[in-house]
């Protein structure tokens, strides 16, 4: 089997997965923070604005950019609002649509990393291996594939759409052909004429079937669950778009405000089902619109209230689904044989490429798996065992100094994620500052301040439609509980961290030769 799961490279070769051995002494760092997408780029840029420049970033690939970097899939696409979709401090008035791609979203975070100085503090082939919280003297020990760093504050810039989930079907091991998953896109493997199987019909795979179902021979499209696609109303901006935005002063932001009120609606929506199951009817519509066979029809509609699971936008993907050399198979997978893929009615089929459209480990986060705080406990485990949870998204009881970026409940289905990052980087910032003005060497959350808000945050998820609005979704953990969706508007968010409370935290001051003494919240 023939298969890409691994970061790439900027010129397409996979990341490291060694350990550099030699090199001097360990080298010392105020701020070390994981990831260079926009959450560890943003971190970057606000701890320079700040005056703190003793940090690095830990970048496993060759370049920034995180999801849309890795997603390079032929139809990435946001689903966000461009104007949106960006950072407050880097607004973008050269947006081509409304909605932006993903060749130009890369391209906006790499000018971000120029623009703004950040490249010099990025360390490109480091992928973290281990952070392990030293408690006597209160710093991060951080190894990473190219040699070893101490921190006092660690930032997971990681996110949640990092790691591809891959389905454990029996005998994928054992298939001859090509098998990748659509964050990890074979560009050198040429798909025209061939029999091609996607598995799942998720957020990237009604992107990019679209763009490959008039190359490939044959296309069987594996669908477990339907998922509800409104039209995306995408335009190419306009020559007085283009003016107003480059020649008006404060346009920009008005049409950021514009769009960002415009998506806090749907949070009010999304929390009622009942609201929500009447905004599907536009859904529903578009389906009866575009679809004609009432069999097929049938197999593309959800029994679950739209927005259950993540909102789906596309005028694309059932025109291609309908083409002659496309087959919709709902029976499941039963196994995959060394040229072909036999479902659960026996019927087996053929084919040499297959492409996971299966998503990403979003509750099962593998750096949680590198990280040990306090006692000697893994984060994984901790989480496993209580369930992923965090304070305010971002501070984890047991793991001093240590910031989550789009951590536990910071999940949005209704607006842009860049939004909650700068939140939180805000609070970051803000813990920085108020432990330099008190001499702190560590900050760590009370567990019953933890407690408490994430029994406030569970109580309002029930009755949302992200939990009552009968689906399976990867929202919801095995347990049925909720660790992703914030669930309400982000003025709520941007509210709760607006301050970073030392009330909440357990606190050490530092003493004689930088050596700590525990103190008091």
């Amino acid at each position: 089997m023939t298969s890409i799961l691994e970061p790439a490279r900027s010129d397409g070769s996979p990341s490291p997965g060694g350990r550099a051995t030699g090199g001097g002494p360990t080298r010392h760092l105020r701020v070390a923070v994981i990831g260079s997408g926009f959450s560890g780029l943003g971190m970057a840029v606000r701890l320079l604005q700040k005056g703190i420049d003793d940090f690095l970033v830990f970048e496993r690939a060759y370049e920034v950019g995180g999801t849309w970097r890795d997603n390079s899939y032929p139809g990435a696409a946001c689903d966000v609002m461009s104007h949106l979709y960006s950072f407050s401090f880097a607004q973008n008035p050269g947006w081509k649509s409304t909605f932006g791609k993903q060749a130009e979203l890369y391209e906006y975070l790499r000018d971000v990393a120029d623009r703004f100085g950040v490249r010099p503090y990025i360390r490109f082939g480091h992928e973290l291996l281990a952070a392990r919280w030293d408690e006597t003297a209160r710093r991060w020990h951080v190894s990473t594939s190219q040699g070893d760093y101490t921190a006092q504050v660690l930032v997971s810039g990681t996110g949640y759409l990092s790691e591809p989930a891959v389905p454990a079907i029996a005998g994928l091991q054992d298939f001859e052909g090509t098998v990748f998953h659509s964050s990890r896109w074979d560009h050198g493997h040429d798909l025209a004429g061939r029999n091609v199987a996607v598995i799942g019909t998720g957020a990237s795979a009604i992107q990019f079937v679209p763009k490959i179902q008039p190359e490939v021979g044959r296309l069987d499209l594996y669908q477990r669950t339907p998922a509800w696609i409104g039209p995306k109303n995408d335009k190419p901006t306009s020559a007085l778009q283009s003016k107003l935005l480059h020649n008006v002063p404060g346009y920009q932001r008005f049409r950021r405000n514009f769009n960002m009120w415009g998506r806090e609606v749907l949070a009010f929506v999304m929390k009622r089902p009942k609201v929500a199951g009447k905004m599907q009817k536009m859904a529903s519509d578009h389906l009866a619109k575009s679809v004609a066979d009432e069999e097929l029809r049938a197999k593309l509609t959800p029994d679950y209230v739209m927005a259950c699971k993540r909102l789906l936008f596309s005028n694309t993907w059932y025109p291609a689904i309908q083409q002659p050399n496309v087959d919709l198979v709902t029976d499941g997978i039963d196994h995959v044989r060394a040229k072909s893929i036999v479902s659960s009615d026996g019927t087996e089929r053929e084919v040499d490429t297959i492409i996971l459209g299966t998503g990403f480990k979003a509750t099962d986060r593998p750096v949680a798996g590198r990280i040990t705080g306090r006692e000697g406990r893994l984060l994984r485990d901790v989480w496993r065992e209580g369930g992923m949870a965090a304070h305010r998204g971002t501070t984890v009881a047991g793991f001093p100094n240590l910031f989550l970026l789009l951590g536990p409940n910071t999940t949005l289905g209704h607006s842009s994620q860049v939004v909650m990052i700068e939140a939180q980087i805000g609070y970051v910032i803000d813990a920085l500052g108020q432990m330099d003005k008190r001499g702190l060497a560590s900050v760590e959350v009370r567990a019953e301040a933890q407690q408490q808000w994430n029994e406030r945050l569970q109580g309002r998820l029930e009755g949302t439609v992200w939990n009552a609005g009968n689906c399976k979704s990867w929202y919801l953990d095995e347990h049925g509980r909720n660790p992703s969706i914030w669930p309400t508007y982000t003025w709520r968010f941007r509210s709760a961290t607006r301050r970073f409370d030392l009330g909440e935290y357990q606190l050490a001051t530092t003493v004689n030769a930088g050596r700590p003494a525990l103190d008091h919240a």
